[in-house]
């Protein structure tokens, strides 16, 4: 017998090694290619919609930038689900909370951050923006009051009179225009002062559409399509 018969074989056959290996141990561990991707979009998506709030602050450019305040985290729940747009909303607070002070903070975080939360739900779902128009309405609505109640609790001044002078009186220059000679009530003063605030998140909810649609579609993760009017009114083809 020869004593090179009795070695171990130096180089095995492939064969030989499939037979000794256990499928485990020949799978490859999977990489996830797209946690890295998350969390650098999140992270600079949230940096967005800070940075739009705090330009807006000291440099207010009108409604231009006020338009973008949720669209950032409204992408991000687009492209990555709800997990990911919640924390790109604490994100932005956060910051803000280092650049701002936890006040100012707060006022973005309440409603614009959860406003972004909940447009990226509906549009996610495909809802018709009556849907998320009207939803996203009453969360600004409940932000106007919060912010009237944190501002008063700050400054110990109670901003609701400031609101219901103003709308006092834009109701008499209406009563005076239509030559009518009754004073407002307070109860009038005070629904129509609620009315005003409804219709003016209605606008504002309907201006962050209209921009999310035209600017959406164009970077890949388009939004539910308008009403036919509105599209015709665009002359968009969709």
């Amino acid at each position: 017998m020869n004593i090179s018969d009795s070695l171990p074989d130096e180089n095995p056959s492939p064969e030989f090694l499939n037979q000794q290996l256990e499928p485990e141990q020949l799978r490859q561990p999977r990489l996830k290619v797209d946690a890295p991707l998350r969390m650098v979009e999140t992270a600079f998506l949230a940096s967005a919609a800070s940075l739009i709030w705090f330009i807006n602050f000291y440099f207010p450019l009108g409604p231009l930038l006020r338009i973008f305040f949720p669209v950032p985290i409204a992408l991000v729940y687009l492209r990555w689900g709800k997990r990911a747009a919640w924390m790109a909303a604490v994100t932005s607070g956060l910051l803000l909370s280092v650049l701002m002070g936890p006040v100012r903070s707060l006022l973005f975080v309440m409603p614009f951050a959860f406003m972004g939360v909940l447009l990226g739900a509906t549009w996610h779902r495909r809802v018709p923006w009556i849907v998320s128009i009207t939803l996203g309405t009453l969360l600004g609505t409940l932000g106007v009051f919060f912010r009237l109640w944190l501002l008063s609790v700050l400054s110990g001044e109670d901003l609701w009179v400031y609101v219901i002078n103003q709308v006092t009186e834009m109701i008499e220059w209406a009563f005076l225009r239509l030559q009518l000679l009754a004073s407002p009530s307070i109860f009038l003063v005070q629904i129509g002062a609620v009315v005003l605030i409804v219709f003016n998140n209605l606008i504002y909810l309907f201006m962050v559409h209209l921009a999310a649609w035209l600017l959406l579609d164009r970077l890949g993760n388009p939004i539910p399509r308008p009403p036919q009017w509105v599209q015709v009114l665009m002359d968009y083809e969709g």
